[in-house]
């Protein structure tokens, strides 16, 4: 029973939007289901960590030391600016290409399929590593995963067992919502796929990761 509790209770929090849900979206719209599967496997690496850590007993390590939490909470702060802004940089770029010249005879030889093909070896591991990065720079997943997984442990259990597997569920739960989530973005494809539209997703992007990073630096314990 604490099984069925603990996957809608995974599903819930996998629901509501966060930097990794803007870095996932970002990676899929930019380059490619592959790429955004990509990001969402980085993102559950560090999860798994995170989850395994409390397991251990290594997160609370994080949570001891003031400066280790003040430097993974600044550096993971600076990284989600640095990303909303040059989403920022780019649909700027791209107005200003919009702007310039008007020739129809480009468009035949930038069609997209051919988009993601010489993106995808580099994009798909550099996609992962934004996903792995932007959670693990997260000192609030290492506060979380210890306070929301040690509910699960049924009285009597073996704990750090218990919690591992609870982590793995975890992150099999939400690599099947992100998935769904991908396969929606990739269907609507034809709407994103329109300058003015792809333009206007990097700004509201770039303005959400920018946004969570200030919030981030700006938290205290």
């Amino acid at each position: 029973m604490f099984l069925i509790a603990f996957i809608g209770s995974c599903f819930l929090l996998a629901m509501i939007p966060g930097a990794s849900t803007a870095v996932i979206l970002r990676q899929t719209l930019r380059s490619g289901r592959g790429p955004g599967l990509a990001a969402t496997l980085g993102n559950e690496t560090g999860i798994l960590m995170w989850g395994l850590a409390a397991a251990f007993g290594l997160s609370a390590l994080v949570l001891a030391s003031e400066v280790a939490y003040d430097v993974m909470r600044v550096a993971g702060a600076l990284f989600l600016v640095a990303m909303g802004a040059q989403s920022l940089w780019n649909a700027r770029r791209g107005r200003g290409r919009e702007g310039g010249a008007v020739p129809p005879e480009p468009e035949p030889q930038a069609r997209p399929e051919s988009k993601p093909e010489p993106e995808a070896a580099g994009g798909r591991r550099r996609s992962y590593l934004l996903g792995l990065t932007t959670c693990l720079a997260n000192p609030k997943a290492a506060v979380f995963a210890m306070s929301f997984l040690p509910q699960f442990v049924p009285e009597g259990a073996n704990v750090p067992l218990t919690l591992t597997m609870l982590a793995v569920l975890w992150v099999l739960v939400d690599i099947v919502w992100y998935g769904l989530f991908i396969w929606a973005v990739a269907r609507a494809e034809v709407i994103f796929n329109r300058p003015a539209v792809r333009r206007r997703l990097e700004v509201i992007s770039g303005v959400v990761l920018i946004g969570f990073g200030l919030r981030l630096v700006g938290e205290a314990r």
